[in-house]
């Protein structure tokens, strides 16, 4: 079957159906996952846990999605889920490369970082490219993950890595996924100013200095290879992490989400991994991946390119 995903039918699977509403879960969710009763945790995995802008240590467990987790950092420290913009693991800082995704090393600590200061940013686009990714975290929020060096919104001081995208030109956008953002803004129309409502992370000196923080796991990350998968039906399992050729193949992949798409998300990109690493050819992949995620509409030229970076990690050239 050729490949082509622009104009055709949007996937009717639930994967997709999971997939659009947010709730991020890993490849092999759903029935095939009840098949595999030894990844199951015997135990109650806990995890240890600070608001990153300062707090007391907590505790959580029992949870399955990233939903659910934020519900329980939430009761930990009394404050709406709805103020818990992302996670961060191992560290408080606004560290991109540290994100709370989709699996949570069983040593890793997690950092809750929660709505700070709302800020109205007016842009002129002189430019056809803005030099921003984007990435969300699952449960409605789409946030700044990087912005490119000497690029137009690097010159906007005030729009900062981190920042939680609100509102584009008023219209508030609280619900939808990255990629649907990332189109959002790559549509601004050339010669025109727009506006961005953003809210950043609270700042730590914004409170009282954190108590507790000498209980931080980061020097024990690591003692444990396994992660927890958390999923959006169905009990969190705990599987062993990617071999390094399949982290590299992954990592790859992300870094075409962006160039591409203008999206960076590493759950996604494992994936597609999963997705493709059992085919032979490059249309059998293709099928596979409009079956879970011909919502995305994936160009033709980033599947090949996925595709061959499936091929690099299964041929050892990674």
């Amino acid at each position: 079957m050729p490949l082509g995903f622009r104009g055709k039918k949007k996937a009717k699977s639930k994967e997709a159906a999971r997939l659009m509403e947010g709730e991020r879960a890993g490849a092999g969710a759903g029935a095939g996952s009840q098949n595999l009763p030894d990844r199951v945790p015997r135990h109650k995995v806990v995890f240890h846990t600070q608001l990153a802008h300062g707090s007391a240590t907590g505790r959580v467990e029992d949870f399955s999605s990233i939903e659910e987790l934020y519900a329980k950092i939430a009761g930990a420290f009394e404050i709406p889920p709805s103020e818990i913009l992302y996670c961060t693991l191992n560290t408080p800082k606004v560290d991109m490369e540290k994100l709370l995704g989709g699996q949570i090393g069983l040593e890793d600590f997690i950092f809750a970082h929660v709505k700070g200061i709302k800020k109205e940013v007016n842009v002129y686009k002189s430019e056809d490219s803005l030099g921003l990714t984007i990435t969300d975290n699952g449960v409605g929020y789409a946030f700044i993950k990087k912005i490119k060096d000497g690029s137009l919104i690097d010159s906007a001081k005030t729009i900062c890595v981190g920042d939680h995208i609100e509102c584009i030109n008023g219209e508030n956008i609280v619900g939808w996924r990255h990629f649907e953002v990332a189109k959002k803004l790559k549509e601004l129309k050339k010669e025109e100013l727009f506006t961005l409502t953003l809210i950043e992370p609270k700042k730590a000196f914004e409170i009282q200095p954190r108590s507790k923080a000498g209980k931080s796991s980061a020097g024990k990350v690591g003692t444990e290879r396994g992660t927890l998968r958390l999923r959006s039906k169905g009990p969190a399992t705990v599987e062993e992490v990617p071999s390094e050729t399949e982290a590299k193949a992954i990592k790859k992949i992300d870094d075409l989400l962006e160039l591409y798409m203008g999206i960076r998300d590493i759950d996604l990109a494992s994936t597609m991994f999963e997705a493709g690493k059992d085919k032979v050819n490059p249309d059998e992949f293709a099928v596979a991946l409009d079956e879970t995620l011909g919502d995305f509409a994936f160009p033709d030229e980033f599947v090949f390119d996925v595709w061959g970076a499936i091929g690099d990690a299964k041929q050892g050239r990674l």
